[in-house]
């Protein structure tokens, strides 16, 4: 089941933080969230409290959206069923969001909507609602049901997808270029230390590789559904491949030589991305990429092309 969230900014969300600034409030969420659908009385119940504390609190809480109602016939007239509205509640301060200059270009690529692909088991797709096809089978990559994906994992072996070039359609001269995604190791099971090699190649060059240290599972990710198994990965690192004039970074730090001029993107109509883990890797303990519904970061695959105007 998917999970809902509300994110504000506590300078635009504050009858959001007044709603969660009881101890009572916040119990009547949990008992919610937990139970399901209540009406008053349930709740006065449950919780030990009188009626009217309930109903004051529950308008509160209807009024910051927390909850949603709605009338059912009863035995003697009608009742108000209350429903939790949200599974988490995400503070995020807009003034450390930096909006896109207008000279960057920015493309977001859903998981599942890979071109070519070529994977080694164990391995496997699923979506916010549960499992694509068939776990351990490399040909279920190919289920047109992989379109809903939300994270992919393989031993070796690669996805690549296919970014239009918009840069180059709008004659525009691409100055740096960046890939960002969440990713992990993968290993039966999780494992902070299992070590796999990832390498990005962009139109057949390969522009560098980095070495995730494992795969996370100590705690549940952020996005990443009720139903997915505890013992299965949960989240990845948020990492960024930057190609410049210079060389190619992770997260600011130089890792090849691999430059914009290398890879001569004004001359493509499609800026082809393959993401691998090489059957001869140092460290081949394979991959999780996480997207939409999964993991830390509620985002796909993401491009950024940065340009000259």
């Amino acid at each position: 089941m998917s999970r809902n969230f509300l994110v504000i900014d506590p300078e635009e969300g504050i009858e959001v933080l007044k709603g969660l600034a009881s101890t009572i409030r916040v119990k009547m969420l949990k008992l919610l969230h937990v139970e399901g659908p209540l009406n008053g009385n349930e709740i006065a119940e449950r919780l030990s409290l009188p009626q009217s504390t309930v109903s004051t609190n529950l308008q509160i809480l209807e009024k910051a959206g927390l909850i949603r109602t709605e009338m059912q016939k009863a035995r003697k007239g009608n009742q108000k069923i209350c429903h939790s509205t949200f599974d988490e509640v995400l503070v995020m301060f807009g003034e450390d969001i930096k909006p896109l200059r207008s000279n960057t270009i920015e493309v977001s690529m859903p998981l599942g909507l890979y071109t070519s692909c070529e994977v080694s088991a164990p391995c496997g797709l699923c979506s916010t609602e549960g499992i694509i096809g068939l776990l351990d089978v490399p040909d279920t990559f190919l289920d047109p049901n992989r379109m809903k994906a939300g994270l992919i994992w393989f031993t070796s072996g690669y996805v690549e997808y296919q970014f239009p070039n918009n840069a180059r359609l709008a004659q525009n001269t691409i100055e740096a270029m960046e890939f960002s995604m969440e990713l992990s190791s993968e290993v039966p099971g999780t494992s902070a230390d299992w070590p796999s090699d990832i390498t990005l190649s962009v139109n057949g060059t390969e522009i560098g590789t980095w070495m995730s240290t494992g795969d996370y599972g100590d705690k549940r990710g952020v996005y990443t559904p009720d139903w997915w198994k505890l013992k299965g990965s949960q989240y990845g690192k948020l990492k960024g491949w930057r190609v410049t004039a210079e060389g190619t970074y992770v997260d600011g730090m130089k890792i090849s030589e691999v430059s914009l001029t290398d890879l001569d993107l004004a001359n493509h109509h499609s800026i082809r991305l393959r993401i691998a883990v090489k059957p001869d890797a140092k460290h081949p303990g394979g991959i999780n990429i996480f997207g939409r519904g999964f993991g830390n970061y509620d985002q796909d695959i993401v491009l950024r092309l940065q340009t000259a105007k």
